[in-house]
């Protein structure tokens, strides 16, 4: 009920954001504006995450080569991420939990890191707190496991204000240089 609240708040606070966000997309002629990813969600069901798009799309240029300023921008201030509340508004997201990963690796996680998907995923999390791309996957299981053991409305405050801060950090973005997961 609270992931409902919130997430109907920030999406209306968020409103003219969005609007902002799609008009520039729209007058650069940088399109499709959002990016659409199959992730594992609870369960292990297969759910459709949304991003503003952030790369371009072409795929023969490396991660790196297909930035783009509009889409460095919405990395560098998180706000990329804002399509999400769409997630949570539609119960297949969280605001906090275990981040989805794409559905790719759903044949490579071991038993025990099978277990994060025993909640929502989460738009952010412990491991995003504390590290993000910095830790190693196995780092980020452990941070993951450790929140689905401890879950609860204050842990949840506690992450959701540390993200704003680190939002806030304006903190480099590494994500395109992250290996991928390999089990």
């Amino acid at each position: 009920m609270g992931d409902l609240f919130f997430s109907l708040f920030f999406f209306v606070f968020f409103v003219g954001v969005f609007l902002v966000l799609i008009l520039f997309f729209l007058v650069t002629l940088n399109l499709p504006i959002f990016y659409v990813s199959k992730r594992i969600g609870k369960t292990g069901k297969v759910f459709e995450m949304y991003k503003f798009r952030t790369l371009s799309t072409d795929l023969n240029l490396d991660l790196i080569e297909r930035q783009f300023p509009l889409g460095r921008f919405l990395r560098f201030t998180n706000l990329d991420e804002l399509p999400q509340l769409w997630n949570v508004l539609k119960g297949e997201m969280s605001l906090v939990g275990p981040r989805p990963l794409p559905v790719e690796y759903a044949n490579l996680f071991s038993g025990e890191q099978n277990n994060r998907h025993k909640i929502l995923p989460g738009i952010t999390g412990l491991a995003q707190v504390n590290g993000k791309n910095d830790l190693s996957w196995n780092e980020k299981f452990k941070l993951d496991l450790e929140y689905v053991n401890k879950v609860s409305f204050s842990l949840d405050i506690q992450i959701l204000f540390k993200t704003l801060i680190l939002a806030l950090s304006f903190k480099k973005d590494t994500s395109l240089a992250e290996k991928k997961f390999a089990g």
